[in-house]
């Protein structure tokens, strides 16, 4: 990837450089300018008071919608509690750093931006941590968001959590949209030293209205259960159709299944097919059943209407 460390979001964007990380250590890719990264990350099961009439789909769906991402990323996220799936968590999440609005940075930069990747890469950290700083310096905010990544996981001596968010919050201010999204991450499970759900769930609405499918999953969710946004099943809604248009099959499904049954929106049998139908055809074991269960309802509904129509 291009240059950034653990931890990527998504939107249209410039730089690249990231750390990816396939274990805790993590791992480098590069990344091409103005590459569109997809990642997803699956949303968790959360307490709240259910939206009425979203018994049915509700908590469990949410939690079925992380069973249908990338099994390594949901095992990370769902163990933020524990040390190494937080650190497989941010690892993970590196693998998408190209996806900011930040601008293009100049062949130079980017290459000192992919040489200080490759010194995180071999495990030269504290080479990468040089490099990213001065870069950071540079107003370069794929390395600030790599610096302060590099601070969560305890990697640079004197490593704290204001430090981590002082560079995230930089790197966010500089249109990183990956780092919008991990402060998010980091209020949400309290990674930053306290746990804010109003701020989180602000950093998660910016990023989502720059694009990130992830933070729309997240901000769907915070409307649907009522944590850290008031519950609106109308909100949830609109977030998990744009999540869904976006390709993610958890919010395919849970948009589907709230045409289903009207819940945020209008009932809508042949809107609620179309979305189980792209679900399916993204591995969901359940849509295709959905499909025709769906099918079988509207043909009786027709045929009802049919039936009691005037002759």
């Amino acid at each position: 990837m291009p240059s950034a460390v653990p931890g990527c979001g998504a939107a249209d964007g410039a730089v690249g450089g990231a750390l990816r990380g396939g274990r805790a250590a993590g791992r480098v890719a590069v990344v091409a300018e103005r590459r569109v990264a997809a990642s997803a990350l699956g949303r968790g099961r959360a307490g709240g008071a259910g939206i009425p009439g979203l018994d049915t789909i509700g908590v469990a769906t949410i939690g079925r919608m992380a069973s249908l991402r990338a099994a390594a990323l949901v095992h990370a996220v769902r163990g933020l509690l524990a040390q190494d799936a937080l650190r497989a968590l941010l690892a993970l999440l590196w693998l998408a750093a190209s996806m900011v609005q930040a601008a293009p940075l100049s062949p130079a930069l980017q290459a000192r931006l992919d040489a200080a990747v490759a010194h995180y890469e071999a495990g030269r950290l504290a080479e990468a941590q040089r490099a990213f700083a001065a870069l950071a310096r540079r107003h370069v905010p794929a390395a600030q968001y790599n610096l302060g990544v590099m601070h969560l996981r305890g990697e640079i001596a004197g490593a704290n959590p204001a430090e981590a968010e002082r560079w995230l919050q930089r790197a966010a201010r500089g249109g990183f949209v990956t780092a919008m999204f991990m402060l998010g991450r980091a209020l949400e499970g309290g990674e930053l030293g306290r746990r804010d759900l109003a701020a989180a769930h602000d950093w998660y609405e910016a990023a989502a209205e720059r694009g990130s499918v992830d933070a729309m999953v997240a901000l769907g969710t915070a409307y649907y259960l009522g944590r850290g946004r008031a519950q609106d099943a109308a909100a949830a809604a609109h977030w998990y159709r744009e999540a869904a248009k976006g390709g993610d099959v958890g919010a395919q499904y849970l948009i589907a299944s709230m045409y289903e049954q009207g819940v945020g929106v209008a009932r809508d049998l042949r809107l609620a097919r179309h979305w189980y139908e792209a679900a399916a055809r993204q591995g969901d074991e359940a849509a295709p059943g959905k499909v025709r269960e769906i099918e079988a309802r509207a043909a009786a509904e027709e045929g009802a209407a049919a039936a009691s129509a005037p002759r």
